[in-house]
This record gives C-alpha cells, sequence and structure tokens, in this order.
C-alpha cells in the first residue's frame, strides 16, 4: 500500500485531495527515495527524514519532496520497517504534454474528454483516468504490450470480452472498459488505489496470493509512478485554483 486514503481516487472536492496530496506522495522522482511502512499499514514514498520533535528525535518528520514543503512527522515507534528504492523517471517533462497525441483521428482534447465522461459515469477522478493511460500507453490507442494487453488503457483480451469491448483498439470502448475494470477493482480492495492499481497491473490473483502489492519490480515501480502522477496533477490543480483566486 502506497499510503493513499480511501476514496482519494474519486471525485471530491480539492480541500479534501489537497490534504491528502499534501500528506502523502509527491512528484515522480528518478533518484533513490525511502519507502517506509507504518505500523498502522499505510506505506509511503519519501524523499528523506530528518528527526524532530521535543526534545529532539521525539519524532520523525518524513519529506515527501526534496524541496521540503510536504511533510508529515511520526514517532519513532510507528515505523515498522524501510528499504530505499529507485523511483522510475517520468515518461515525459511535467511541462510537455500529459499524453501524446496519438494520431490524427484523436485529438489530446478529444482524449481528455473520452477519459472526463468515462471518470464521470464511474465516479472516478479523471486525474487518475490519464495518469493510467499514460502509465499504461502514453496516450498510443494502437499500443500492444509483450502480453497481449492492447489500446489507451492496456486490456488484456480476456478483461475487454468481460467488461463488453468489442474493439479494444477503439478509444472511446477502451476507456469505457478500462474504466469500469479500474473501477471493479477499487471496490473489491475497499478503494485503496494501491493495490487496486497493483491488480490492474499484475492481476488480482497475484494481489490475493500475496495479500498486497507483489513483490514484482515492475508492479512496484507501476504502482509508483500512477500514484506520483495522479498526485502531481492534483497538486498542480489546487496550485492553479489557488491562483486564481488570489488574482480575483
Amino acid at each position: 500500500m502506497f499510503g493513499l486514503m480511501p476514496a482519494f481516487c474519486r471525485t471530491f472536492g480539492w480541500g479534501l485531495l489537497a490534504l491528502v496530496a499534501a500528506t502523502v506522495l509527491a512528484s515522480v522522482s528518478a533518484h533513490a527515495a525511502e519507502r517506509v511502512t507504518l505500523r498502522n499499514g499505510y506505506d509511503l514514498i519519501c524523499d528523506h527524514r530528518v528527526p524532530a520533535g521535543v526534545p529532539l528525535g521525539s519524532r520523525v518528520r518524513l519529506y515527501m519532496d526534496a524541496g521540503g514543503k510536504n511533510f508529515i512527522e511520526v514517532a519513532p515507534d510507528q515505523i515498522a520497517s524501510s528499504e530505499y528504492v529507485k523511483l522510475p523517471k517520468a515518461q515525459e517533462p511535467a511541462e510537455s504534454k500529459d499524453v501524446k497525441e496519438a494520431d490524427e483521428k484523436l485529438t489530446r482534447a478529444e482524449l481528455h474528454q473520452l477519459l472526463a465522461s468515462a471518470g464521470a459515469q464511474h465516479d472516478l477522478n479523471s486525474d487518475l483516468l490519464v495518469s493510467v493511460v499514460r502509465a499504461e500507453s502514453a496516450g498510443d490507442p494502437h499500443a500492444v504490450s509483450r502480453a497481449g494487453a492492447e489500446g489507451l488503457m492496456q486490456l488484456m483480451p480476456g478483461t475487454a470480452a468481460r467488461m463488453g469491448v468489442d474493439d479494444a483498439f477503439a478509444p472511446g470502448q477502451n476507456i469505457r472498459g478500462g474504466t469500469a475494470y479500474l473501477d471493479s477493482l477499487l471496490k473489491r480492495y475497499h478503494e485503496n488505489l494501491a493495490l487496486a492499481l497493483a491488480a490492474y497491473n499484475a492481476g488480482p490473483a497475484a494481489v490475493d496470493h500475496w495479500h498486497g502489492i507483489p513483490p514484482y519490480r515492475e508492479t512496484r515501480q507501476y504502482v509508483a509512478r500512477v500514484i506520483h502522477e495522479f498526485n502531481r496533477r492534483v497538486a498542480a490543480r489546487r496550485a492553479h485554483a489557488l491562483t486564481q483566486v488570489a488574482s480575483k
């Protein structure tokens, strides 16, 4: 689990989203970070930690970014374990297009509209769906993985059939099927986004077998990549909203 609170991936107001984003994960980092597991079951990806509290060391401050703006404080005995992990690089710079315009028939705006529509139907945050599409296919509706997953949200043929998708390369069908599948996984794992993403990547059987995120490097990096990107988007939207308010 990567520290995501229940319902974070659902469509709630910016106040709740910002609170969770500020206390969990920030932007994707290319350097080694620390994965801290707390005794309450939450996992956090931290940039660094420092002693805090009075007397010094009675608390531990866990920073989510190198800039030191986002952090949480916990008692030392709340930390069950920790390990250093190397996070994957983002596929594109933050200031570049978040998804590629895959072909002339599907513009970036049209792709976002499809994601927003599917998100509204299933009460899922559209930024989460954009983050999944970016990690899965980089916005290419014709993408095919080595395992045979197809389209924007990389649906396996069996999954596509169960979700009522006749043509996995049709953007609208693929997004509707992929969103419905992710929604079903979130419900299955009681709104635990990290477990739902792990199941989306490695399959529910693997998550159930390991009673959590499977110890597969690809799956762990996938979960970290999507959650980092999702939180980056939430933080960026909140910052933009605050700027707009301040300018009035």
